[in-house]
């Protein structure tokens, strides 16, 4: 910048000298249109703003318009993206036949007669057409256990679409068995109804003779006997062959083996009852040749 402006003093210099004793036209002398020259600069000699850059808003406005319709549209593709994503992995974890249970991948254990594998799987069998994902272990868990007989329930799932439900079904606590009837129907601890079924073994399950299988379940007679036998060490209710209880306060049992009857009376202090029965019943120094062990009032057992 500075050169050029040198230059062009020497050259009106010159244009002197030459001239400096002739006229001089001044209309052959260099032009230097400085306006032009100054709006064509944007700085000084040393570096010093001269004047302002002339801004397009027109083009700006332009500008800006298209940068914010790419950056609109760039925003929109990725939310498109990751609701697309976001549909994918709900439709493939919790709708595709990846995950889904159905009824052939079911595997029940532990059932027994009492207990049927056929009740086992169809309470399973609710959770059928869901994925593994959705299926509720906790309400298969639940509805197991208001099964009479149950007394434990596990629910596994074994992915991608297997489900392993495993109960620990117990022995019924007694046999109801009316004397004109073959059928015997088992009931747990609470008296609640196993299952009836027709010459099923009772070894080592007391049988109560009921007149009336119905009636007798809401009997506090029999189920004062069903409380009292339940609870009943199994090498001691093993050995029951027949169970009697004509009122809720005379519950009697008879052990096969020995031939001595057991008068309980209710199920009142049965821990301090089961103590003094296991420890004379089978002692032959204290029953001696009596046949009725009586403690009704366990403070004051009787022999007969």
């Amino acid at each position: 910048m500075m050169s050029q402006r040198t230059t062009q003093m020497r050259i009106v210099h010159n244009h002197h000298e030459q001239h400096q004793d002739k006229f001089v036209d001044a209309r052959n002398l260099p032009g230097l249109d400085f306006v032009k020259k100054t709006l064509s600069q944007k700085t000084g000699s040393f570096g010093m703003m001269t004047r302002p850059h002339i801004v397009d808003f027109r083009e700006r406005l332009k500008e800006r318009k298209s940068t914010y319709l790419h950056f609109t549209f760039r925003r929109l593709i990725a939310i498109l993206l990751v609701i697309v994503t976001i549909s994918i992995m709900v439709w493939l974890l919790f709708f595709s036949p990846l995950f889904r249970l159905t009824a052939d991948d079911i595997s029940v254990a532990g059932s027994n007669e009492w207990v049927s594998e056929e009740k086992i799987a169809s309470i399973a069998s609710t959770q059928v057409n869901k994925s593994l994902f959705l299926v509720s272990s906790q309400e298969v868990i639940n509805q197991l256990n208001d099964i009479p007989g149950v007394t434990e329930a596990k629910v596994v799932k074994d992915f991608p679409h297997s489900l392993y439900v495993t109960v620990h079904a117990q022995r019924p606590a007694a046999m109801l068995k009316t004397s004109d009837n073959t059928m015997l129907t088992a009931v747990d601890a609470k008296g609640r109804v196993l299952n009836s079924v027709a010459h099923a073994s009772t070894q080592g399950i007391p049988v109560i003779e009921v007149v009336d299988v119905q009636r007798s379940l809401n009997n506090c007679a029999v189920l004062e006997a069903v409380k009292i036998v339940s609870s009943l060490p199994e090498s001691l209710r093993s050995r029951i062959t027949k169970v009697s209880a004509k009122t809720q306060d005379s519950v009697e049992t008879e052990l096969g083996d020995v031939k001595r009857t057991i008068v309980w009376g209710n199920a009142s202090q049965l821990e301090l009852k089961k103590a003094i029965v296991t420890k004379i019943i089978d002692d032959s120094s204290k029953i001696g040749n009596k046949q009725r062990l009586d403690v009704s009032a366990p403070v004051r057992p009787i022999l007969k």
